[in-house]
């Protein structure tokens, strides 16, 4: 079990070599690199240039600009949502852009990146729009539901859970091969937050049911998890022994990827989002959990708390965050 750190490359001030020496500095040996998620056009905004596929010469380039700090590229976190939009809604572009998502997993792979995450929310991440507050006027995302249940539409009408499902079922089953056929993995983030519909949208991989349903779609190592513990730690049935079984439950069959290693104020909505060692989850027995089921992946912060004097980014936020996971590899071996 190893510690890394993640980032979206363009979304921040902060120069990606700089993020890298900041990573090297704190005792990371791996990093996550992840795109902006976001419904529009800001391609600046993802970790490689392109406006339907991303390149392989881009993709080595950037895995040997991380290679010269001398850190890892373990994964690669989300294309922009406009890629694959039409795919995940049905579209009419559907299988244009298969075809290009096809073009780019294979070149991820060519490039030497083991591990490809992403999502299945074409409306994004949902938070309120002020930040809640927590000890001593720390500030940290929530969310809570009954602000958001009449949100206007984000894709022109309502879709159905059904519709969603047959529109994944169908990807993952032609994607899989591809991933097998090029020796790369591929997860997918939790729906966030983990309710039923948004906008219009149904949260499709809302709960541990759902990713039982995910994982037996297609019988592969190919097909596993993305496993953000904050947004699994959010689902309804994260509460009492919950997330402790998701844990226990995916690790032993080999889906967990990678680890998105931070805690939540409570199980189901609302929620907000806490320092890794405040939250509801015991960090300390999940990550004897990993150690049990013999993970052997990355863990990185996300989502950090917004301390006074801190970047945009969150230095001192994942500095503390990482320091923790430090800890807790320390003890338990």
């Amino acid at each position: 079990m190893r510690l890394g750190f993640n980032f979206v490359n363009g979304l921040l001030d902060t120069p990606l070599d700089d993020l890298l020496t900041f990573s090297a500095q704190y005792g990371a040996t791996d990093v996550v690199l992840q795109s902006y998620t976001g419904m529009d056009t800001k391609s600046r905004w993802a970790v490689v240039p392109g406006d339907n596929r991303w390149e392989l010469k881009d993709l080595e380039r950037l895995r040997n600009q991380v290679e010269s700090h001398d850190l890892h590229l373990e994964a690669l976190e989300n294309v922009p949502s406009f890629f694959y939009d039409h795919i995940m809604l049905g579209g009419p572009k559907r299988d244009e852009q298969i075809e290009n998502m096809i073009y780019t997993i294979r070149n991820i792979a060519r490039a030497g990146i083991p591990i490809f995450g992403y999502n299945w929310m074409p409306s994004s991440v949902w938070r309120d729009s002020e930040n809640a507050f927590h000890r001593a006027g720390v500030r940290v995302t929530a969310y809570d539901h009954s602000l958001h249940s009449d949100a206007p539409l984000t894709h022109g009408r309502y879709y159905t859970e059904d519709e969603m499902w047959d529109n994944l079922e169908y990807w993952i089953k032609i994607i899989t091969p591809i991933a097998e056929q090029e020796g790369i993995r591929i997860g997918i983030h939790p729906a966030d937050p983990p309710v039923d519909s948004v906008g219009g949208i149904p949260r499709l991989l809302n709960s541990f049911g759902a990713y039982k349903r995910l994982i037996e779609i297609v019988d592969s190592p190919a097909n596993a998890i993305e496993f953000c513990q904050g947004t699994f730690s959010e689902m309804p049935d994260a509460a009492g022994e919950g997330i402790y079984d998701m844990i226990e439950y995916f690790g032993e069959r080999g889906k967990i990827l990678y680890v998105h290693f931070r805690n939540v104020s409570n199980a189901g909505d609302p929620f907000k989002e806490e320092f890794i060692n405040t939250g509801h989850v015991d960090m300390y027995r999940a990550m004897k959990l990993y150690k049990k089921v013999r993970f052997d992946g990355v863990f990185v912060n996300d989502h950090v708390p917004i301390t006074s004097g801190d970047s945009q980014w969150g230095h001192q936020g994942r500095a503390y965050a990482n320091g923790y996971i430090q800890a807790l590899l320390d003890v338990v071996g």
